[in-house]
């Protein structure tokens, strides 16, 4: 059901499963009344990493308000996916009012996985109840000597072999993650000089950071692989296929795709997932998107012979695909790379050295936008709001002048609600 509070109207939910499947009643409820409504333009957007109903649909809440005003005379209609991602309750969220187990936190020492976040994980991961209670024991007890973390890296391994599926590759290179099939020692290390290079603000560290500092960050990425994987199976076996039975249904709907984080990855996976013949998404608007930024790329730049998973399929969109990325994102500056390597890749890196030292090659989306994708225009954020979008192709906007607040580990990932970036949205689907 919408939300009786929404900030526009006609508003939608579409809540979908872990393999794809949405809520038939819900689906039944779009798919009638879209048309009777009258909508012209289909404004559909996903959230990323979230832990419930409630907080994407206060993002939706928040992130569409301006736009009615922006185009006043537009036959407007809104979509708000909904789907089982999640995020751990210490991640900020700039201008979101705190959770009780972060005002809790400030006033009082806590375990290393409070009740919302431990609530989370088991819900990503169904049955895995023993090892979360080890893994949490052990963040918490920090055993001595490389045995500990070696111990904590094999139960992280456990999560992710509990037979997902789903396309968890950006590009049709070989190989898993390195970080979760190799030392974990090494890993929690890396994880660790990250962690404390973002928070040192430029001041100079002393000594060697305990490695058990970076281990709840190994947990996460672990929480992000299986949920960019999920996002991936959503966007080509749900929305996609939606989106056809939509354009049967309503067939002078014009619809616009918008993703933040792992929605980005969700929205662009839909694309796969589209029916041949549907033309109706007029337009994809990715904010700070958590997945390679060679997707979309016909050849790799290290791997000629190799293509992005989603190859070309940008001509899918009647319109432009833009890219809104900023560099004072470290989820997807400093960790994605970090977590996002194959393995055999033996390069190492730490702290604010890591894209230097990583090169290009893992690099996301909503770091340094579309890259290896001929014709690709790039403009700063003034420039796509003063008419100056393309109508058509990749575009890479820097919205660095807005997504810019946020404190450790993810920065200014989630700082994404600004009337500018509605404004994009706007400018992408030529609402008018």
């Amino acid at each position: 059901m919408a939300d009786p509070g929404m900030s526009v109207a006609p508003y939608w939910e579409l809540t979908f499963d872990a393999d794809g499947d949405v809520d038939g009643p819900e689906r039944d409820r779009l798919l009638a009344q879209v048309a009777d409504h009258g909508v012209r333009d289909l404004i559909v957007f996903s959230h990323g990493w979230n832990n419930d109903r409630s907080g994407a649909t206060a993002l939706y809440r928040r992130f569409f308000a301006p736009i009615p005003g922006l185009v006043p005379n537009a036959r407007l209609g809104y979509v708000g996916v909904v789907w089982p991602s999640m995020r751990f309750s210490d991640e900020p969220v700039p201008d979101f009012p705190k959770s009780v187990a972060a005002v809790e936190a400030e006033a009082e020492p806590r375990p290393a996985l409070d009740k919302d976040t431990r609530r989370a994980l088991l819900e990503a991961f169904p049955g895995r109840t023993t090892v979360l209670d080890q893994l949490a024991r052990m963040l918490d007890e920090r055993p001595d000597g490389a045995e500990g973390l070696a111990e904590f890296g094999r139960l992280v391994r456990l999560l992710l072999d509990d037979g997902g599926q789903g396309p968890a590759a950006d590009t049709d290179e070989d190989g898993e993650p390195a970080v979760f099939g190799g030392d974990p020692v090494a890993a929690c290390e890396q994880f660790a000089e990250a962690l404390a290079a973002l928070d040192s603000s430029g001041a100079p560290q002393f000594g060697i950071p305990n490695p058990w500092d970076g281990a709840k960050e190994l947990l996460r990425q672990a929480t992000y692989y299986q949920m960019k994987r999920r996002a991936g199976t959503v966007g080509e076996r749900g929305l996609g296929p939606l989106l056809g039975r939509l354009a049967q249904a309503a067939p002078g709907v014009r619809v616009h795709l918008v993703g933040h984080s792992f929605g980005g990855r969700l929205v662009a996976f839909a694309l796969r997932g589209l029916p041949r013949g549907v033309d109706t998404v007029k337009s994809v608007t990715l904010l700070q998107g958590a997945f390679s930024h060679y997707a979309f790329a016909a050849r790799l730049p290290h791997a000629p012979d190799r293509s992005g998973a989603l190859r070309d399929l940008q001509r899918r969109v009647d319109g432009p695909l833009v890219c809104c990325y900023s560099h004072f994102d470290a989820a997807l500056g400093t960790f994605y790379p970090l977590a996002s390597r194959l393995a055999g890749d033996d390069r190492s890196c730490a702290g604010n050295e890591i894209a230097a030292v990583l090169g290009p090659r893992w690099g996301a989306m909503g770091h340094d936008g579309v890259q290896a994708v001929r014709g690709t225009a790039r403009l700063d954020l003034a420039a796509a709001l003063d008419g100056r979008l393309p109508a058509s192709g990749c575009v890479n906007v820097d919205a660095a002048a807005v997504v810019r607040r946020g404190g450790a580990p993810t920065g200014a990932h989630s700082d994404i609600v600004h009337p500018e970036l509605a404004r994009v949205v706007v400018a992408a689907g030529r609402i008018a």
